[in-house]
């Protein structure tokens, strides 16, 4: 093998690369950036999985780009990781498709209307229409459909150059010692390995023994080991990929190799131990390309048929292998800007990523009140990384649904847009106020500061109001419940009558001598703080209320909500006035 002949191996190897990649981003691209939601919403049984993983790996030629997707799906939590391992192994399978467009660079004709078939007159037809549709055509989808045809082309000349520069490695004696170094397994299965990892591709790799296979040398023990090891470290890029996510993304980049490698354990182990005892007798029979295609695709079927029926140990497997880093400890804020361009899935993204923003304020204000009667420093930590995590929430979600509003959304992905914008920043607020609550429980025990009996009733009444309106407002907000959400000003009016009460009450005390001024500054703080968190959770109704109804004039809404609808919110707010009344304790 000369030096040319090496050059021209390296050349076609380039080529194939390019050529793959270009047919692979225009099938993509013609597909209109449908692809990523269909596997989204239709992953629901492990079959569908399959079958959509196997399809949509076809579509792009690429089963590592396959399996990043579904990564991100479950990076982000828009995916469990049960649902994406059916998917990683459809994708296992369907990236041997490749393979079988690969023979067709092999077609000869040997004159007349035969020729006509071969696989240089096949190329160049096909690279004409690609570069009439790429230079002619202004409709991106005719243009997209260049790519593919152009990539397809430059595939298959990409094949013919690395046959036509391997042809003479028949008669060299070190590559017949390579091949029968190769009939070991383990020898051979590391190989393919290597080669899986150096081009970062099975379909690439695959292509390379196709290509080998054409000088006759290469015989069903070279090349079973061979691709065994090539679907291996096909995953190489998969868990590149996984680097920079959280536990569940790198349990999915980590269970298509552990797939992979117990798939190749079992074949083999089948396999040989068969041959041991019946000795089949196809083990020395020369490969050629459609063989090769042949036996990559048979092999990865029988990896799937006998993975398949164990998804839940191969999931309890890489849980096992990958384990929570904190069991306590909360999920990540995950937005994955690729999804912008599907506003379907963006707008998943946002729900899930409010809804547990909203949560987490929730339990910050929750904590922050029980740090009032029952200080703890752990508490008191627990609500500060919760205001944190919503100061964090606010920023990166913001960024996120700015960007997603320079999409085309429908009439009700706007409107949900639009919700999650207008509640973003009460929201923040909501764990801000849980700090300053939590700032006076800290000041309240280091001081030592003890309130009289009434205050403490009075204290007890307003924190069960502000939970009752943080529960309705929530729930109202993550299940969109318009009527719920109308309980929400009423029963902020009522706190903000017993604020006004209870600093009247203290007032009164303190003339009294019944309070100090060290008891008045904490105890207004706490007030205002109650106060002002009522005051967001309104915001937060108003928001939801307004945006359905399709008004966003605030102040008019509220007064318009308590004319028109005056016998149900005077209802409303008799039953809460008569649930919280400040009565005295003594």
């Amino acid at each position: 093998m000369t030096i040319s002949d090496i050059i021209a191996l390296l050349s076609g190897i380039a080529l194939f690369l390019f050529g793959m990649t270009l047919m692979g981003d225009g099938l993509k691209a013609t597909s209109g950036n449908k692809l990523e939601p269909v596997l989204f919403k239709l992953t629901d049984t492990p079959l569908k999985g399959l079958l959509l993983g196997s399809g949509v790996t076809t579509v792009i030629q690429s089963s590592s780009a396959t399996s990043v997707i579904v990564m991100g799906f479950v990076n982000s939590g828009m995916m469990k990781l049960k649902q994406a391992i059916p998917v990683i192994l459809g994708a296992i399978l369907g990236t041997s498709i490749t393979g079988w467009i690969i023979c067709l660079s092999y077609i000869d004709g040997a004159g007349g209307i035969s020729s006509l078939l071969s696989t240089s007159t096949l190329t160049g037809v096909v690279a004409i229409i690609g570069i009439f549709f790429r230079l002619f055509c202004k409709d991106k989808t005719r243009r997209h459909i260049g790519d593919i045809l152009m990539g397809f082309a430059i595939l298959m000349f990409g094949m013919s150059t690395m046959s036509g520069s391997v042809g003479g490695l028949k008669e060299q004696e070190w590559f017949d010692a390579v091949l029968t170094t190769m009939r070991n397994p383990v020898f051979g299965i590391i190989v393919g390995i290597l080669i899986a990892v150096l081009l970062q591709s099975a379909s690439a790799a695959v292509g390379i023994v196709q290509a080998l296979s054409v000088t006759g040398a290469i015989v069903f023990d070279n090349a079973f080991p061979l691709l065994m090891g090539i679907s291996i470290g096909a995953a190489l890029p998969v868990m590149i990929a996984a680097l920079g996510t959280n536990t569940n993304g790198k349990r999915t980049a980590l269970s298509y190799l552990v797939s992979c490698v117990l798939g190749v354990m079992a074949c083999a182990s089948i396999y040989y131990i068969v041959d041991s005892v019946f000795a089949f007798p196809f083990e020395g029979i020369s490969m050629n390309p459609v063989y090769i295609a042949i036996v990559n695709t048979a092999l990865r079927l029988f990896m799937i048929a006998v993975l398949f029926p164990f998804m839940d140990i191969l999931e309890a497997l890489v849980c096992l292998i990958i384990p929570e880093k904190n069991a306590g400890a909360r999920d990540e804020v995950i937005l994955n800007d690729r999804f912008i361009i599907h506003p379907s899935l963006a707008i998943e993204q946002s729900r899930l990523a409010i809804n547990k923003m909203a949560e987490e304020a929730s339990q910050a204000v929750l904590d922050s009140i029980h740090l009032v009667g029952r200080y703890s420093e752990a508490e008191y930590e627990k609500v500060q990384e919760l205001e944190d995590s919503g100061d964090h929430y606010e920023d990166v979600l913001g960024s996120f649904l700015m960007k997603l509003s320079g999409q085309e959304l429908s009439e009700r992905q706007e409107r949900e847009s639009t919700i999650y914008l207008h509640t973003l920043s009460d929201l923040e607020r909501l764990s801000d106020h849980a700090m300053n609550i939590a700032g006076s429980a800290k000041e309240i025990h280091d001081k030592r500061i003890t309130f009289s009996e009434d205050a403490h009733h009075e204290l007890s009444v307003i924190s069960a109001a502000v939970r009752e309106i943080l529960d309705i407002t929530l729930k109202a907000f993550s299940e969109e419940n318009l009527q719920l959400a109308k309980k929400v000003e009423p029963l902020e009016e009522v706190i903000d009558d017993i604020s006004n009460e209870m600093k009247l009450n203290h007032t009164e005390r303190l003339q009294q001598g019944r309070c100090s001024i060290n008891q008045g500054f904490v105890f207004n703080d706490l007030i205002t703080d109650y106060e002002r968190i009522s005051d967001h959770c309104s915001n937060i109704a108003v928001a939801l209320i307004e945006i359905y109804s399709g008004s966003f004039a605030t102040h008019e809404y509220l007064g318009q909500v308590k004319e028109e609808h005056r016998d149900n919110y005077d209802k409303c707010y008799n039953e809460y006035k008569n649930r919280f009344a400040l009565e005295s304790s003594s």
